[in-house]
């Protein structure tokens, strides 16, 4: 009777030891379910669950769902939370180094986006760690383009109309269009559509389909204006804490799920553009009158960029076109 009370202890504390061992991370990311960047973070956590044998548990928090998208930047860097994602260009007010990829027509391929990326990628990374957060890896947009309740050709059509902005690149963006900026996040577009809070927004092709943009909007131009990324960083103190393996395991996953990134949303533009049309959406190719007038804003931008801040900017361009 004893042995097998002893036998019930040793197992019982050994339970006990390997939960205790067990991290649990928190992971807040500002997107539903149906958009790849969180499909990418869900992989992302099981993996690294698996080839930790359990011993690191990161729970995704989507949607919003935990912290909203705006304080998640701050989240991360008190530690609040371990980990999060975070939109590059809602971080342009700590440092220009964020806005690289909101400048209109700066990248409007994928792989000039990618070349672009490889070019901020030191200055991002550092200015990340002097604010407390380990970078470990980017997910990319489908390219950004124009949604409206009537067809556009000019800029004169949309003067006066109220323009979703979701960073301050987009903000800037939207009074250089002389529209009237007015923030409002993802979950909210739909509603903001239907009220009347915004008439017009440039974003992917992915947000659209997933808002159902078909329910309160009628045209999608196809500008293609830049390449967003979203970002995904953990809390540097909290990274240091872990073993060596446990770093390598989430580096490792993390350049498997940048790659995945890369290559699934060059497919996903694709997949979405062609729902739009599908649920009565009228995609249409920009007329050349309309490209005109946003590359020279575009051409603003990059200009103003450049004046906000000293070396960082530079040396981003200038290794973006070598």
């Amino acid at each position: 009777m004893i042995k097998h009370s002893l036998s019930a202890i040793a197992l019982l504390s050994g339970l006990l030891a390997t939960t205790v061992s067990a991290a649990q991370w928190h992971m807040p990311t500002p997107y539903g379910d149906a958009n790849l960047p969180t499909k990418i973070a869900y992989q992302f956590a099981q993996e690294i669950k698996a080839n930790t044998g359990g011993e690191l548990d990161i729970k995704v928090h989507s949607g919003a769902s935990l912290i909203k998208h705006p304080e998640i930047p701050r989240a991360v860097r008190t530690g609040q939370v371990q980990m999060g994602e975070i939109f590059i260009g809602i971080m342009g007010n700590t440092h220009p180094v964020f806005k690289h990829d909101n400048i209109p027509f700066l990248a409007t391929s994928y792989d000039d986006a990618e070349r672009l990326w490889a070019a901020a990628k030191p200055e991002v990374e550092k200015q990340l760690a002097k604010e407390g957060m380990t970078l470990l890896y980017t997910v990319a947009w489908p390219a950004q383009s124009l949604y409206t309740k009537a067809p556009v050709t000019n800029l004169a059509d949309l003067k006066g109309l109220k323009m979703r902005a979701y960073s301050p690149s987009t903000s800037r963006l939207a009074v250089l269009m002389d529209t009237t900026p007015t923030t409002v996040q993802v979950p909210e577009i739909p509603q903001a559509f239907s009220t009347g809070i915004i008439d017009a927004m440039i974003t992917s092709p992915s947000t659209g389909v997933n808002g159902q943009a078909w329910d309160y909007l009628s045209d999608f131009t196809d500008v293609r204006a830049w390449i967003p990324k979203n970002v995904v960083v953990a809390n540097s103190k909290s990274f240091k804490r872990l073993d060596k393996k446990t770093q390598q395991v989430i580096r490792d996953a993390a350049a498997k799920a940048e790659a995945e990134g890369w290559k699934k949303v060059r497919i996903q533009a694709k997949k979405d553009t062609k729902a739009l049309a599908e649920n009565g959406i009228k995609v249409s190719q920009p007329s050349p009158e309309l490209m005109s007038e946003l590359s020279i804003i575009g051409e603003v931008m990059v200009k103003e960029w450049q004046q906000e801040s000293g070396p960082e900017i530079t040396d981003i361009l200038n290794n973006y076109a070598q």
